[in-house]
């Protein structure tokens, strides 16, 4: 929990509107249940808001999907549900209205299909609201901008009185519903602020954040799946085969006559990942942060060090894009171990299963690989900024 938020007698509660059916990304299932950099689109901004100390966090979602969004939102504490309504705002008033016996003073409310939430932009907001009912968070318009019709430019429009609106938005609690509860406009209300605006209170602007980018196609999602900044970096290893060994490649325990002999468990493709990660970021090797000579690390799980290397790459404002390791040995076979390998790389970096790739190859019986003394790996880990 950030020290920096509004603790003790005031409750800041939120509320993540994911009611729609979102299916302009071209799939049978709403955009916010896709998986996305490893878990469902919906989970990444309800997660950054528990991590920043607001609760209970009020998610509207579509009739008949509860199960589903059960499942996306598991292991999560103070989440409820509502099912929507036929329309934004309806289904905005809803999860408001389920919140009224929390007593909350402020109350961020979210659209789902913005996954990034950073969280200097919900400090910002909360801060906002010491001197005001509401507030959002804008970016500025850098293009020229026209007013046109019917394929022709009418005038142009001073862009310097113009912004980007996202969510979250923050207002006092009991002025927002009220003013949800009196909403009578037509068509829908594009947001929460607009809402407010209509029951005469002003809404202040904050800045937001490029990472704020909503989801609407699937370009999109592919989009912001690659972010800004991408960096790659390479890893190798080689470790000795020896009896009374176990054999752990990729965080799988193979059945073999041998196993490795070397750092902790050994596993020489994850050792290989785990320095592809960290030269990606620029954070040194292996032996930096788990020295082979520190005894704590002697028989230690492999999977630790790569969790580790995977939790500075996030510190460091990167995200992983994809994995691919190939493991260099005459024996034992690999192909027969790969979609568990994959599977168990994946689960230890918090990526899709698709990003992760495991291959084999011999030496053609040259080498200390070749004569079956070791075995060695190679891979490389493609990274972006978020």
């Amino acid at each position: 929990m950030d020290a920096s938020l509004p603790l003790g007698p005031t409750r800041i509660a939120a509320v993540v509107v994911a009611a729609g059916k979102g299916l302009r990304t071209g799939g049978a299932v709403p955009k916010q249940f896709v998986v996305w950099r490893g878990k469902p689109l919906l989970r990444h901004s309800v997660e950054a808001l528990l991590q920043a100390g607001v609760a209970p966090v009020i998610v509207a979602i579509p009739d008949g999907w509860e199960d589903i969004a059960a499942e996306a939102l598991a292991g999560l504490s103070q989440v409820r549900f509502v099912v929507g309504g036929a329309t934004r705002q309806e289904s905005v008033r809803a999860a408001l209205e389920a919140i009224e016996a929390d007593a909350p003073v402020k109350v961020l409310i979210h659209d789902a299909a913005r996954p990034v939430l950073p969280r200097a932009v919900i400090t910002g907001l909360l801060g906002a609201l010491d001197g005001a009912l509401g507030a959002v968070p804008v970016l500025p318009v850098v293009d020229s901008m026209v007013r046109g019709a019917e394929g022709a430019i009418l005038h142009p429009v001073a862009r310097e009185e113009l912004y980007r609106v996202q969510t979250p938005q923050a207002f006092d609690y009991p002025t927002i519903l009220v003013a949800h509860r009196a909403w009578s406009g037509t068509p829908d209300a594009g947001d929460d602020a607009q809402v407010a605006m209509a029951a005469g209170h002003d809404v202040v602007l904050v800045d937001g954040d490029e990472a704020l980018r909503k989801v609407t196609f699937a370009a999109d999602l592919e989009e912001q799946a690659m972010g800004g900044q991408v960096r790659t970096g390479m890893g190798f290893d080689v470790h000795r085969l020896v009896e009374g060994e176990e054999l752990w490649l990729c965080g799988v325990r193979i059945p073999h006559g041998k196993g490795l002999s070397g750092h902790s468990d050994a596993d020489v493709a994850i050792h290989a990942l785990v320095d592809a990660l960290l030269g990606a970021i620029a954070a040194g090797d292996i032996g930096d942060h788990f020295p082979p000579s520190d005894p704590q690390w002697k028989g230690a799980s492999s999977d630790r060090f790569l969790a580790h290397a995977a939790s500075l790459v996030g510190a460091a404002g990167f995200e992983i894009a994809n994995v691919d390791v190939t493991v260099i040995c005459e024996a034992p076979k690999i192909g027969p171990h790969k979609a568990a390998m994959r599977a168990a790389l994946a689960q230890i970096l918090g990526i899709d299963l698709d990003a992760v790739s495991v291959k084999a190859t011999t030496t053609e019986r040259l080498g200390l690989t070749g004569r079956g003394e070791g075995i060695a790996a190679q891979a490389v880990a493609t990274v972006h900024a978020r």
